[in-house]
């Protein structure tokens, strides 16, 4: 790929990021195991959202011995409202790695980090440039938008193979002094200027050396296939009541949310009538008393995966034991679980209501 500005843009670039960067609290070190838990936790998440969630993670966890040794029910507590907690899982994964095999020093160099679980592309050249300053690419969805409109690709960036063509364009563009500066001025120049819809073209620093600029369709940059059809699928919950405590489960160890605690949830059979009986079966219980049939309804977007959540508050009562993977807990208890967004959103709507269960 020929491109005539390659050393006035990566100049341009640094000197807009050293003069206007973001301040954040992960830019205040250069530790590695610090920086791995921000590129892991910016995953797919807003660096709003990500700041309170960072702060309170390093100070919970400082080391990565810490991490390693946390109890993974506490991890997804603290990890909890995050979402994708496969992440925070492959995390302690990676770092138990570091720890048994590397003596808890992140490795520096891009074939050992990219065998931690977890560890990407993106996060080993992240780790590599900014905490390690070596000439590393780190590509994302965000840098390969940039990109496109700088260097003016119209491959489809949906497609894997397309990264290696931006992650060969980082090599030959990367600033050789600031790696990690020139990595996250890309960052910072998408989020901030280069942003999905209305690129603010006028403000950009490197507007001059922009190829899509020059021909006048950046906005149409990049060009990216049609997300995946969404799933959609219908769960009636149950907040079940039972001498002022209600019924809880957690979920399997593997799969989505996997160890996270919910109310129990029940897809939608052929009628209301014939959900309920699955649910008093699947439990050992009977529902006495509807307390609220359409106590809360909610949506909640996964991926391609769409929850449809209808909520009833119920009183029952017993029929048998209850399945080993099922607890009567009171609100109080909950807090301390880790809870899915969904759950956490009925748990507050709980909590307004008339109903209150004990200490």
């Amino acid at each position: 790929m020929k491109y005539p500005y390659s050393q006035q843009f990566r100049q341009s670039l640094v000197e807009w990021f050293h003069e206007e960067k973001r301040d954040l609290p992960w830019r205040q070190t250069n530790d590695p195991y610090k920086i791995w838990v921000s590129e892991v936790m910016l995953q797919q998440t807003r660096v709003d959202t990500v700041i309170p969630y960072y702060q309170r993670f390093i100070d919970k966890y400082p080391t990565i011995e810490s991490l390693a040794n946390a109890d993974e029910e506490e991890l997804l507590k603290m990890w909890e409202g995050l979402g994708y907690y496969s992440r925070a899982r492959n995390l302690q994964a990676g770092v138990k790695e570091v720890v048994e095999k590397y003596g808890g020093t992140v490795p520096n160099n891009r074939h050992d980090l990219q065998r931690l679980k977890g560890v990407g592309p993106y996060t080993a050249g992240a780790i590599l440039s900014i905490a390690y300053n070596l000439p590393e690419h780190a590509v994302d969805g965000n840098v390969m938008r940039v990109l496109s409109r700088v260097l003016h690709i119209k491959e489809d960036i949906s497609l894997v193979k397309t990264r290696k063509i931006f992650e060969e364009a980082v090599e030959q563009l990367i600033h050789p002094e600031y790696p990690g500066d020139f990595n996250q001025a890309l960052m910072d120049l998408g989020a901030m200027i280069c942003t999905p819809s209305s690129p603010k073209c006028l403000l950009c620093p490197v507007r001059e050396y922009c190829l899509g600029f020059m021909e006048g369709d950046a906005e149409q940059l990049p060009i990216k296939t049609k997300k995946t059809k969404e799933k959609h699928e219908f769960y009636d919950v149950y907040i079940a009541v039972n001498d002022g405590k209600v019924l809880f489960e957690k979920r399997p160890e593997e799969g989505l949310l996997a160890n996270m605690w919910q109310f129990p949830m029940m897809l939608k059979g052929k009628s209301s009538e014939d959900t309920k009986k699955q649910f008093e079966l699947k439990y050992n219980v009977e529902i006495k008393n509807i307390i609220e049939e359409d106590f809360f309804e909610q949506k909640h977007i996964f991926s391609h995966l769409i929850w449809n959540l209808r909520c009833h508050l119920v009183d029952i009562t017993e029929n048998g034991e209850l399945p080993e993977f099922a607890h009567y807990v009171t609100l109080k208890e909950i807090e301390g679980l880790p809870l899915p967004v969904p759950m956490i959103k009925i748990v507050n709507i709980l909590n307004q209501y008339i109903f209150h269960s004990p200490e």
